[in-house]
Parts: structure tokens; C-alpha cells; sequence
């Protein structure tokens, strides 16, 4: 089977303030996209550990599209460099871009609108709006908290799905692109997707 991925959309955050791992995690996850052939898909401004994923993709040959509202355009911090360039009316019509735009989804480590996206795109395969992988990059232990307070409410059942076939947690960006490039990464299982297990390893 052929894998479907074409573009990948990546979620992270714009902050200048982090310890290097994290911006060595950004930079190999965009250089691994581009050498892929698949388009990188972000949030299209050109600061903190954004502006890092963007550049490795371009510097290893790959195509960029940025989607970002008119906010940051106004604000100077679009990404001008960009293959393509989208700008939204506003944050609400970046995300559903964001989504339409790529056939699978990675989330960085990042702040509260990184947090908000990932909710968003899986609450969207939860209830059928999609079928595309879904990545949690969990470097350093990220991730750690929030899949502790996932199962915790799948344990309480307040949340009726398990996690594991919603989205998959990579401790690498090695571990991150051998699932996308595998044949079918929408066909995500608990055999071959151990959430809990894996944010450890």
C-alpha cells in the first residue's frame, strides 16, 4: 500500500525562551519532513521554536506552507520566506487551515495554543471529521503529564475512547517519522500504537 502522506502538518511553539533539546527536536523533525518529500505545514511565523522548524525544512530542501492570521502579519513575525503563505482572518479559520491543509498531523512540545490544536484535531478523529495519524512528539518527557491525565479520565470514564487509537506518542522524531512513513499510519491500533508505554521508552 502506498503511504498517503503528502504534507505534514506541525504544531509548535513561538517561544524563544526554551532549553536547546527542544529546538534540536524542531530541527530534525523539520530536515526528516523535507528529506521525506513531504511539504511541512505550520503555523507560519518566523520566531522561537517555529521559525527553527522552518528553516531545517527549507535548508534540507523542503517545501514550506505557512498558515498564520492576519494578527501576527500586523504584528511583523510572519514567515515571509514560506513556499506559501496563508493568511486567515483570525486564529479559528488558521486552525481548521491547519487541518485541511495536511494529510497528518505532529505536535512539539509548546504552550497553551499548542495545547488547544491538539485537543482540537483529536477531538475531530474521536468523533469521524478524520482519519489522519496524529503525533505526539514527546521529547523530554513533554507529554508525560498530559497522557497521565488522559488515562486518568478514560480510567474515570469521562473519556470513552482510549488514547492509543487516537493518536500516537513518540518519544523521537526517528520514532515520529518511521510510524508516518509506515503503509497505513491512519490505521492506528493499541498493538501498534502503546500510548502509555511508549512516552517512556
Amino acid at each position: 500500500m502506498k503511504n498517503p502522506i503528502r504534507s505534514v502538518t506541525v504544531y509548535c511553539s513561538s517561544s524563544t525562551k526554551l532549553d536547546p533539546v527542544y529546538y534540536a527536536a524542531g530541527a530534525a523533525l523539520g530536515r526528516a519532513i523535507a528529506l521525506e518529500k513531504w511539504d511541512l505545514v505550520y503555523g507560519g511565523n518566523h520566531v522561537g521554536l517555529m521559525a527553527t522548524l522552518a528553516d531545517a525544512a527549507r535548508a534540507a530542501g523542503g517545501r514550506v506552507i505557512g498558515i498564520t492570521p492576519q494578527l501576527f502579519i500586523d504584528q511583523g513575525v510572519g514567515d515571509s520566506r514560506c513556499d506559501e503563505l496563508v493568511v486567515t482572518q483570525n486564529m479559528r479559520d488558521r486552525k481548521a487551515t491547519l487541518e485541511r491543509r495536511g494529510d497528518a498531523f505532529v505536535a512539539l512540545p509548546g504552550g497553551l495554543g499548542t495545547f488547544e490544536e491538539i485537543f482540537d484535531i483529536v477531538v475531530h478523529r474521536q468523533l469521524g471529521y478524520h482519519n489522519k495519524p496524529i503525533v505526539l512528539l514527546n521529547i523530554d518527557g513533554y507529554y508525560d503529564c498530559l497522557i497521565q491525565m488522559i488515562n486518568n479520565g478514560v480510567e474515570k470514564r469521562f473519556i470513552r475512547i482510549e488514547p492509543e487509537r487516537l493518536f500516537l506518542t513518540a518519544p523521537t522524531v526517528e520514532a515520529a517519522i518511521a510510524f508516518l512513513r509506515s503503509p497505513n499510519p491512519s490505521g492506528q491500533s493499541s498493538a501498534e500504537n502503546p500510548v502509555t508505554s511508549s512516552a517512556t521508552e
